[in-house]
């Protein structure tokens, strides 16, 4: 039996980076969105790294799925589109209630600078459900939301894996410098 008669199931997609870069060439021009690379995420990578990596990994998995990848990608590229430091806590009310206001300040960004379609409005507005009580209404909005929250999770991973490291450093250095 050939490979391929085992798996028959199987969907065969071309994941295009040239095409991923093209659908949301026009938002990563754009000066604010730019402007995300100055800002420090969950750890220490930059906003726009993760909406970027998001927007792939959704383009990717949607593609795959034959779900409308084009409005996903976007959606996902502009997800975080806020500009404050969340971790602020001089700031009156940033840190404890940013989960569930930035989606809404993201939307609001959003499309003060890009057309949107309701699908994309969706993956902006619902992408922290289910902290947000209301639920995403298309299965693109739900893939956003876990892919976000899977690349969260890595980037976590990263700082710990980075932090080890440099603890390992410091000590060494500190032995060094005895």
């Amino acid at each position: 039996m050939s490979s391929e008669e085992q798996k028959p199931n199987l969907v065969k997609v071309d994941i295009n980076v040239q095409e991923f870069k093209e659908i949301i060439k026009d938002i990563t021009e754009n000066s604010s969105v730019v402007s995300l690379k100055e800002h420090v995420q969950h750890m220490k990578g930059s906003r726009y790294k993760h909406c970027y990596e998001v927007a792939y990994y959704t383009y990717a998995i949607t593609k795959k799925l034959g779900l409308d990848y084009i409005s996903a990608t976007r959606g996902a590229m502009l997800h975080d589109f806020y500009f404050y430091d969340w971790r602020n806590k001089g700031v009156e009310g940033q840190k404890h209630f940013h989960a569930y206001r930035h989606p809404r300040i993201a939307l609001n960004n959003a499309t003060e600078n890009f057309e949107l379609n309701d699908l994309e409005k969706d993956i902006i507005l619902k992408h922290m459900w289910p902290l947000t009580i209301r639920l995403p209404r298309f299965s693109e909005s739900y893939i956003v939301t876990f892919v976000d929250k899977y690349c969260a999770m890595r980037e976590f991973f990263k700082f710990l894996k980075y932090k080890k490291r440099l603890k390992k450093f410091n000590k060494l250095r500190n032995q060094i410098e005895k």
